[in-house]
């Protein structure tokens, strides 16, 4: 059994510009938070047959994994000459359609898993890129490259993409005693509604590929001046600053999408704002539910109680500062050795 654990992320800024639609104009920035929330990816060899068997929110059983459903777990077994002969499993901290990053996590756990089963590591670099190309090449779903990069690095990081693509990404080097001061005040709470990430970038995508762009792409430019600041701010510990930036960011995420926020939420903002002294928020990911981020750096304790008599318990969380890792690796066949896919040797060789 090869077993991978890869964190779930908080964007901090910059979410939306590592959309290829914008960073192909003018470049993308996104700075974000590896958190202690994760996705599990279990591989396993079968004994007694060669089925493909997939086990996620339901199960697939077949004798081929290009008769897969599953797209991402499809696509990586493809990539890696893997047509049988295995069983796949994953488990999750957080629902998926959150915000957090659940599809990449998924996608870099399990090519984690492969590459340590086809005895094929890679830099993260290369397993980050990997993961993009399935997802934006191989599937050409509308989202962008920030949730493979923060996959495999984790921490507090910024994500930088020139209008090629070329991808960056950098460490911010703050002390953990600063880095838990900035999460005791840092809430996320759960909305209680799941959405499709894809259903809401969908609709900034085709924004940005009309002529001109309109208000998405002038929305879109200050977002990722609001992230260059927050990161400056965050590398310097102001993370009252933190709190105020994203109050504008707030205010620039709004004119994306009618889908971003959700009625209820956009009251309950204004009220927490006038009331607890929060400093700002943001819905995680794309929008449209899932978690719902405040900065409130005096009145915590008051806060958290409010959220929970309106159904909103706090989810909390520590910064993990490690990427997708391998946490077990003992896959052995019945003879006790290592399973090797048709193709591959022992050694990985192609």
């Amino acid at each position: 059994m090869i077993a991978t654990r890869t964190p779930f992320r908080i964007t901090l800024g910059g979410g939306g510009t590592d959309l290829p639609s914008f960073y192909r104009k003018h470049g993308g920035f996104v700075v974000a938070l590896g958190i202690d929330k994760y996705m599990y990816v279990v591989v396993n060899v079968p004994h007694a047959d060669r089925l493909v068997r997939l086990h996620y929110t339901r199960s697939e059983t077949v004798a081929d994994v290009s008769q897969l459903q599953h797209e991402l777990a499809r696509e990586a077994l493809l990539r890696h000459g893997i047509h049988d002969a295995i069983e796949i499993a994953s488990v999750a901290d957080l629902p998926a359609g959150t915000g957090l990053g659940s599809s990449s996590c998924y996608l870099v756990g399990l090519l984690n898993a492969l590459r340590a089963y086809t005895l094929n590591p890679a830099s993260l670099e290369t397993l980050a890129e990997e993961a993009c190309e399935i997802e934006l090449d191989t599937l050409r779903k509308p989202i962008g490259k920030q949730d493979q990069y923060m996959a495999v690095y984790g921490g507090l990081t910024t994500i930088e993409i020139d209008r090629a693509g070329v991808t960056k990404a950098t460490r911010l080097n703050i002390s953990p005693y600063s880095l838990s001061d900035f999460v005791a005040n840092t809430h996320l709470y759960y909305t209680n509604v799941q959405r499709v990430t894809t259903d809401v970038l969908a609709e900034q995508n085709q924004a940005m590929n009309a002529s001109g762009g309109g208000s998405v792409e002038e929305s879109l430019l200050g977002i990722r001046d609001i992230g260059y600041r927050i990161a400056e701010a965050m590398g310097g510990c102001n993370f009252d600053r933190f709190g105020e930036l994203m109050h504008e960011h707030w205010l620039a995420k709004r004119n994306l999408s009618d889908r971003v926020t959700l009625p209820v939420v956009e009251q309950l903002y204004e009220h927490v704002r006038a009331e607890y002294g929060v400093l700002g928020g943001k819905v995680a990911g794309a929008g449209g539910g899932g978690f719902w981020m405040l900065y409130c750096p005096r009145n915590g304790d008051r806060l958290m109680k409010f959220m929970a008599g309106q159904g909103l318990p706090r989810l909390h969380y520590a910064p993990e500062l490690e990427g997708s890792r391998v946490i077990a690796n003992g896959l052995k066949t019945s003879w006790g050795h290592f399973h090797a896919p048709a193709g591959k040797g022992a050694a990985g060789g192609e």
